[in-house]
């Protein structure tokens, strides 16, 4: 059975205002012997599949430093200090996009690296979303919103246009119960087929 290893030592090695990295010396149980790991540490995420009246999905597309390009994301962001996720998910889609939504729930949680990294990223689902006034960017950012039918996504994801391992999470939470049911129905396809053999 895997056991948690011991922390020995913890240090930070730089601080910012979206995280830290942190040198980590831990002990494993099963040798005994202490290694060095590097740990990012951020706050919490949120990430926000928001529909309007016609369920089309607000994409936006924004510039990234880590791939040097332009992506195709959901909004999303860090859950400020003192601020709950669901305040955080109203107030990223608010800033973003310029939309608000009356109808809000969270549909999952992932754990974005769980070998470098503690935090969360929080998935809520915003229905019934509606033009509110313009977007309120923060310095950083350059988006545009671009509504999109929701069966629409699936061919972007195949086509490679959405890449974002978070969006694409949001986006299996969000059809998690019709997963389940089509992984039931292929079962029960297999099974009828090895009884007819």
């Amino acid at each position: 059975m895997v056991a948690s290893w011991e922390i020995v030592e913890e240090e930070t090695l730089a601080a910012f205002r979206i995280g830290a990295i942190r040198r980590v010396r831990a002990r494993s149980p099963r040798t005994g012997v202490p290694h060095d790991f590097y740990e990012l540490r951020f706050p919490e995420w949120v990430n926000v599949v928001a529909l309007d009246a016609e369920r089309r999905v607000l994409l936006i597309r924004q510039w990234r430093l880590g791939t040097r390009s332009v992506t195709l994301e959901i909004p999303g962001g860090l859950v400020e200090p003192g601020e709950e996720p669901a305040e955080a998910a109203r107030r990223e889609l608010r800033e973003e996009t310029g939309y608000e939504s009356p109808r809000w729930s969270r549909i999952g949680v992932v754990h974005p690296n769980p070998a470098i990294q503690g935090n969360r990223c929080w998935i809520f689902l915003a229905e019934e979303a509606v033009r509110a006034g313009p977007p309120r960017f923060d310095a950083a950012e350059d988006i545009e919103t671009i509504p999109t039918p929701l069966r629409e996504i699936p061919g972007l994801m195949r086509r490679g246009e959405i890449t974002h391992t978070l969006v694409l999470s949001a986006f299996a939470w969000l059809w998690f119960p019709g997963l389940e049911a089509a992984a039931a129905a292929d079962t029960n396809r297999e099974e009828r087929g090895n009884a007819g053999a």
